[in-house]
C-alpha cells in the first residue's frame, strides 16, 4: 500500500478533507491519500502516471455515482455513466462537476450560443424588446431559432443552404456513352450495370456519346418519377434485346427503373452508411438559400432588428462586440431609445433587465479571454481547451458552491497571458466556496496550487504511487519526484545558439478566418514555433493554409477534418486564399502529425497501427510448431476468423446489456479476453504466447525482443517519444491525443531519414509532463539534424525558448490578430514590445542563462 509523503502540517487550515482509502482504479496500487476541500488541489506526475485515474476514474467516478443512485432510475438513463471506481471507501466527498477535454458536441447545431446559453436569451431578447416592423405581429422566443419549425426558413428548413441536383453534378463527363458509365452518379459494379441494361430494353441509345443524345431522353432518365418494371436481358446487345423482346422471350429478371436524380436524393436520404452518403453529396450542388441569404430564419423573424441588427447579424459578430452593442441598454444610456420608451415602457424594462444579464454572462467570457468567438460559431470547428473554457464560464456564472469541480488540463491550448485569465477564474470559484481538483502539467497553474498530489514515480505500471500529498513548497524534499526538477528549476532550458536556414518557403496573399492577405517566410532546415494568443491565427496559417498549399504543391492528398456531422448540416468549404511564391523545391514530402485518432475501434492499437504488429506475427509464424501446423501470419491475428475467438470475434469482451445502467463490458468467457482462439495461443515465442506479447508495455517488449533488429528499433522509438507505459495491444479508443499525435511521430521517426521533409504538428505538448517534453524536443531535433523542416504551433515556453525561429502571431484574437508581430530566434522575438509572447519568453530565457 502506498503511503505518500505528506507535508499537512505546514498547510493553511482547511474546511476538511477527503480521504481516499485503498484506490486501485488502472495502475493505481492500493493507494490511501487526503485532500483538502475548498482548495485548488493540483494533480501531478508524468503522462500515464495515474493522476486522471485518481481525480476522474476515482474521486470524479464516485461522486457521480453517489449523486446517480438518488436520482430515479428512469432519469438515470439519460446520463453518461462512468464505471464504478475501483476503491474501498472514500470520505468526505461532496458532488463533483467534471470539465473534461474532449471534442465538441459533433453537430454544426451546437453552438457557443447553445453552449453557453446566450442564444436563449438573445432569442428573448429580440422577441421581447426587438424593433418589429409597422404591422408584424410577435415572433416568440423559439420563432428565433432555425433549430424548430417556428424559425427555420422554409425553403432550406434552417440549414442555409439549398442542394439541387443537376445535370452537371451527374454526368460530369457528357462526352462519355452511357454504357461508358457517363451517369457517374449511379452505383458501381450492378447497380449500375443494371439500370444500364434496364435502358437498352427501354429503347434508349447507349452507345452514342451523351452531348449527342436528344434532351428530351436526357431529362427523363435524368429526372423521371416513373419507375416502369422492364425484362432485362444481361449481356445481350440492344439489337439482341430487342428480337427476344419481340419473342417474347423469357428474360433473366424483371428489373425496376429509377430516374438518376431520384435514386441520389433517396440514397441521401435513407442510407445509413456515411460514406454512401458522402458519394451522393458530391452529385448534389450546394448554394446559399435565397430566401434567408444563409441566415437559416424565416423572413418575419429576420425583420425584426435590436441595436440596428436582425438576430443572425447579431450572433455573427465577436462576443466582444456584442457586449459592446448590449451595454448602453444594460445601463439605460442606449441612444436613440427615448421616443421609442415612451410609446413601450415595458419593452425597455425587459430589454434592460435581458441585456443586464447577458452583460454580466458574456463578461465572464471575455475574462476568459473568448472574447473572438462568434454565438454562431459551431462547436466542431473549437478546439477542446476553448469548449472548456465555454463549459467553465457557465459554472462561473451559475453561482454554485460545495462543489467540487474536476478539470482536466483547463490550461491546454493556452497561451500563458490567458491562463493568467484562467487562473482568475478558478479563484473565483474557490472563493465562491468550490473545491477544485485539476490535473495540469503547466507549471504555471501548478505554482498557484494551495495542495499538490505528485502520482509516479514514471508510467504505467511503474507509476500509481502517490509521493506526496501537501503544500507544493513540500515537494522540494522528494527525490523520486519528476515534478520537482522542473518546479523548482533544477532542470532550466538550455538557451542554445540557433541553427541558420538552408532556405526560405514564401507564401504570399495568406487569407483565411482572421488571416488577410498576408505575406510570410518560413525558414527551411531548422526548427521553427509559431505562437501567439488563442484565436490569433496560428492554426489557420500553419495547419490550415500551409499544409493545404504544400499538399497541393506536392500532388499530396490531405486528410479533410473529418466531421461526424450530417453532410448536409456541414457549412460550405472555406476557400484557401494565397499561394508559394518561392522555396518548394526544397520540400520532397509533407508529414502531418496530427491528434486525431489512430483508430475509431478497439481493433485498433499502437501495434497494428506502427507497423510493429506484422513483424511480431511473422516471428510466431516462424517457430517449429508453427511451420509444423503450418500456421502463417496471418493465423496471429485477432481479426481474422482463423485465428480468433469466435465467441467474441477477437474483441476480447462481451456486452453485457443493463437495464437502467450503463452497459458492462466483461472479459470474453471463452477466451477470458485473451482475444484467440486456443490452437492459436498454443504456439510460443520465447514461452510467451501471442496474447501475452500483446500484454507487454513497451519497456518490457524491449527487452523481450532486444535480438530482433525490426522490432527492437521500433521499441526504442515510442519509448523515446515518452511511451515505454503503453501496452502494445492498448485499444486506440484508450488513447489520449497527445499518445495518438506521438504514436505517430514514432511510426514516423521509424522511417529511414531522407530529409527534404516538412513535419508539421499542432501543440505537440497537449498532454505533457515538462519532462516528457524533454524526450519530444530530442526527437524533433534528430529529424531537424536529418535535414529535414519542423513547424509547430505551440504555446510551452520551454519548446520556445529551444526552436530556432519563433513567428509571433496576432497581437490579439480574431479580428484583433491575423498579423505576423515578430519573427526572428527566440531571443530577438523575446526583446519585441508589442508581442504578447515576448514577457513570458523573457522571463523563460532569463531562468534559463
Amino acid at each position: 500500500m502506498a503511503t505518500p509523503t505528506s507535508a499537512s502540517n505546514s498547510t493553511p487550515d482547511f474546511t476538511g478533507f477527503v480521504r481516499v482509502r485503498g484506490a486501485k482504479e488502472h495502475n493505481l496500487k492500493n493507494v490511501n491519500v487526503d485532500i483538502p476541500r475548498d482548495a485548488l488541489v493540483v494533480f501531478t506526475g508524468v503522462s500515464g502516471s495515474g493522476k486522471s485515474s485518481l481525480a476522474f476514474g476515482t474521486l470524479y467516478a464516485e461522486a457521480q455515482r453517489r449523486y446517480l443512485e438518488s436520482v430515479s432510475p428512469y432519469a438515470r438513463r439519460l446520463f453518461h455513466q462512468m464505471a464504478v471506481p475501483e476503491v474501498d471507501s472514500i470520505d468526505g466527498l461532496p458532488p463533483a462537476v467534471a470539465l473534461q477535454q474532449q471534442r465538441g458536441t459533433p453537430t454544426t447545431r451546437s453552438s457557443v450560443g447553445s453552449v453557453t446559453t446566450l442564444s436563449n436569451l438573445l432569442r428573448m431578447l429580440y422577441s421581447r424588446a426587438g424593433d418589429y416592423p409597422a404591422g408584424q405581429g410577435i415572433v416568440y422566443a423559439e420563432g428565433f431559432s432555425p433549430n424548430t419549425p417556428e424559425g427555420a426558413c422554409p425553403q432550406c428548413h434552417g440549414l442555409g443552404r439549398i442542394y439541387e441536383v443537376t445535370e452537371q453534378t451527374m454526368v460530369p463527363d457528357p462526352t462519355l456513352t452511357i454504357r461508358e458509365r457517363a451517369i457517374a452518379a449511379w452505383p458501381q459494379a450492378w447497380g449500375g450495370q443494371n439500370q444500364r441494361d434496364i435502358l437498352v430494353t427501354l429503347g434508349y441509345d447507349v452507345d452514342t456519346p451523351w452531348q449527342e443524345l436528344p434532351q428530351k431522353d436526357r431529362d427523363w432518365i435524368l429526372f423521371t418519377d416513373e419507375q416502369p418494371v422492364v425484362p432485362v436481358y444481361p449481356g445481350y446487345s440492344p439489337a439482341e434485346t430487342q428480337r427476344a423482346l419481340r419473342r417474347k422471350e423469357p428474360p433473366n429478371y424483371m428489373g425496376t427503373f429509377t430516374g438518376v436524380k431520384r435514386h441520389v436524393l433517396h440514397t441521401f436520404a435513407t442510407t445509413q452508411s456515411p460514406l454512401m452518403k458522402k458519394r451522393a453529396l458530391q452529385y448534389m450542388l450546394s448554394t446559399e438559400c435565397p430566401t434567408c441569404q444563409g441566415k437559416r430564419l424565416r423572413p418575419e423573424s429576420l425583420a425584426v432588428k435590436f441595436a440596428g441588427l436582425d438576430i443572425a447579424d447579431m450572433a455573427r459578430l465577436p462576443l466582444k462586440r456584442v457586449a459592446a452593442l448590449l451595454r448602453p441598454y444594460a445601463d439605460g444610456t442606449a441612444a436613440g431609445r427615448k421616443k421609442h420608451d415612451a410609446a413601450h415602457p415595458e419593452q425597455t424594462i425587459v430589454a434592460q433587465r435581458i441585456a443586464e444579464d447577458l452583460c454580466a454572462r458574456l463578461a465572464v467570457l471575455l475574462d476568459l479571454g473568448l472574447g473572438y468567438l462568434a454565438l454562431e460559431r459551431s462547436t466542431p470547428t473549437l478546439s477542446p481547451g476553448e469548449l472548456q473554457r465555454l463549459r467553465l464560464a457557465t459554472q462561473l456564472y451559475s453561482n454554485l458552491f460545495g462543489v467540487v469541480y474536476v478539470l482536466d488540463e483547463p490550461s491546454a491550448g493556452l497561451h500563458p497571458s490567458d491562463t493568467e485569465a484562467l487562473l482568475n477564474a478558478l479563484h473565483t470559484l474557490k472563493k465562491a466556496g468550490n473545491s477544485l481538483f485539476v490535473v495540469e502539467h503547466n507549471l504555471d497553474v501548478v505554482r498557484q496550487a494551495d495542495w499538490l498530489v505528485d502520482v509516479g514515480p514514471a508510467a504505467g505500471e511503474q507509476g500509481g504511487e502517490i509521493l506526496y500529498s501537501g503544500a507544493p513548497a513540500g515537494l522540494a524534499n522528494v527525490e523520486m519526484s519528476q515534478t520537482k526538477r522542473f518546479l523548482f528549476n533544477e532542470a532550466a532550458a538550455q538557451a542554445r545558439t540557433p541553427r541558420k536556414p538552408s532556405g526560405w518557403l514564401k507564401l504570399q496573399g495568406v487569407t483565411r478566418n482572421n488571416l488577410r492577405n498576408l505575406a510570410v517566410e518560413f525558414p527551411l532546415g531548422v526548427f521553427t514555433t509559431v505562437t501567439g494568443v488563442s484565436g490569433s491565427g496560428k492554426s489557420s496559417l500553419v495547419s490550415q493554409v500551409l499544409v493545404e498549399l504544400v499538399a497541393q504543391a506536392l500532388g499530396q492528398q490531405v486528410e479533410a477534418e473529418e466531421e461526424e456531422t450530417d453532410p448536409l448540416e456541414q457549412t460550405a468549404p472555406v476557400q484557401t486564399g494565397g499561394r508559394i511564391g518561392s522555396g518548394m523545391e526544397q520540400i520532397k514530402r509533407l508529414v502531418r502529425v496530427d491528434q486525431k485518432p489512430i483508430g475509431r475501434t478497439p481493433r485498433s492499437n499502437m501495434a497494428t497501427y506502427t507497423g510493429l504488429f506484422d513483424h511480431v506475427r511473422k516471428l510466431f509464424a516462424a517457430t517449429p510448431a508453427a511451420k509444423k501446423r503450418r500456421y502463417d501470419a496471418g493465423r496471429f491475428s485477432f481479426n481474422v476468423a482463423k485465428g480468433r475467438c469466435e465467441n467474441c470475434q477477437g474483441e476480447g469482451f462481451v456486452m453485457v446489456e443493463l437495464l437502467f445502467l450503463p452497459s458492462v463490458y466483461a472479459p470474453c468467457p471463452v477466451c477470458h479476453g485473451a482475444r484467440y482462439n486456443a490452437k492459436t495461443l498454443e504456439i510460443t515465442y520465447r514461452e510467451k504466447n501471442i496474447a501475452q506479447v500483446l500484454g507487454l508495455t513497451v519497456d518490457e517488449a524491449w527487452t523481450f525482443f532486444e535480438e530482433e533488429p525490426t522490432v527492437y528499433r521500433a521499441l526504442t522509438v515510442l519509448r523515446e517519444v515518452g511511451l515505454g507505459y503503453l501496452r502494445l495491444g492498448q485499444p486506440a479508443t484508450e488513447l489520449s491525443g497527445g499518445e495518438a499525435q506521438r504514436i505517430k511521430l514514432a511510426t514516423e521517426l521509424q522511417r529511414a531519414q531522407r530529409g527534404n521533409s516538412l513535419y508539421i504538428l499542432d501543440e505537440p505538448t497537449t498532454g505533457l509532463h515538462p519532462s516528457d517534453v524533454e524526450k519530444l524536443l530530442t526527437q524533433l531535433d534528430s529529424l531537424v539534424e536529418a535535414g529535414n523542416t519542423v513547424i509547430v504551433v505551440e504555446h510551452d515556453m520551454r519548446v520556445v525558448a529551444t526552436s530556432d525561429w519563433v513567428m509571433d502571431i496576432g497581437p490579439g484574437a480574431g479580428d484583433e490578430g491575423g498579423q505576423v508581430v515578430a519573427a526572428g530566434p527566440p531571443l530577438a522575438v523575446a526583446k519585441v514590445g508589442e508581442s504578447r509572447t515576448a514577457p513570458y519568453l523573457r522571463r523563460f530565457l532569463a531562468g534559463a542563462r
